[in-house]
């Protein structure tokens, strides 16, 4: 096993660092790191936006839960996908291109490639021996985020990205068994298979937050996520997409 490879089995989510800004250096290597990921025909469909004003991090601590890891950390990124640069772009060349840019198909394309470069940007945090946390809460007030860090149409926030020196380490949290994601050729869709490798995953999360509560928690896997699915969340979030002028086809 590579140093490389290591530095990705090790990842496990950081919510408490010391109170230390990242250097220009180690952001600047996050960034490169990030825009040199993967980009669907070249089209680098993402913006990231550093927040370092404390008091910008305090209002997004608050619309993402009240989450306090958002405000306290060393550095905090917001990935967002952005098809606007490709509007000027077009501009430029005398070109319409609002059906592509309005189109489900760039959205997808925008994600996915503010994803890759946002797990780029991980990686190479994690190489420094920085800590990371991913933060969907961003997205329980979307609109007001976006306002907030004034994203105009065709430019929509998805996540963040908490970075920063570790005050604590956490325990690895196992993942499901490799069996459980990986399928050769075709997708095996055989219910007693899922149900048997699903029984012995609860068990062995239920050890693992058995063992990290001191006893006090434990919770299996398909309870947790269950409870999570059972009640609909962020259910305004097509009417945001949409209003920012993507996935009208």
């Amino acid at each position: 096993m590579n140093e490389t490879i290591q530095t990705l089995v090790n990842h496990r989510s950081i919510r408490k660092f010391l109170d230390t800004r990242l250097t220009e250096e180690q952001v600047h290597c996050i960034i490169q790191s990030a825009q040199s990921a993967s980009t669907s025909s070249f089209i680098q469909a993402y913006t990231i936006i550093g927040v370092t004003d404390p008091e910008l991090k305090s209002k997004l601590a608050s619309l993402a839960g009240g989450q306090p890891y958002v405000e306290t950390n060393g550095h905090f990124f917001v990935f967002c996908a952005d098809l606007r640069r490709h509007r000027y772009a077009a501009e430029l060349e005398q070109t319409n291109v609002a059906a592509s840019i309005e189109s489900t198909e760039k959205f997808m394309v925008a994600v996915i490639d503010a994803s890759l470069a946002a797990q780029n940007a991980a990686v190479a945090a994690e190489s420094m021996s920085l800590g990371i946390c991913y933060i969907g809460g961003i997205r329980n007030q979307l609109q007001e985020v976006s306002d907030l860090l004034q994203c105009p149409e065709h430019v929509l926030p998805l996540f963040g990205l908490a970075v920063g020196t570790p005050s604590a380490d956490t325990d690895l949290k196992p993942r499901l068994p490799m069996e459980n994601i990986y399928h050769e050729n075709l997708y095996n869709d055989d219910s007693a298979k899922w149900m048997n490798e699903l029984r012995a995953y609860n068990e062995t999360i239920a050890d693992y937050y058995e063992k990290r509560s001191g006893g006090t928690r434990r919770d299996t896997w398909s309870g947790q996520i269950s409870r999570m699915l059972a009640t609909p969340k962020r259910l305004d979030m097509q009417q945001i997409i949409t209003a920012k002028g993507f996935m009208h086809r």
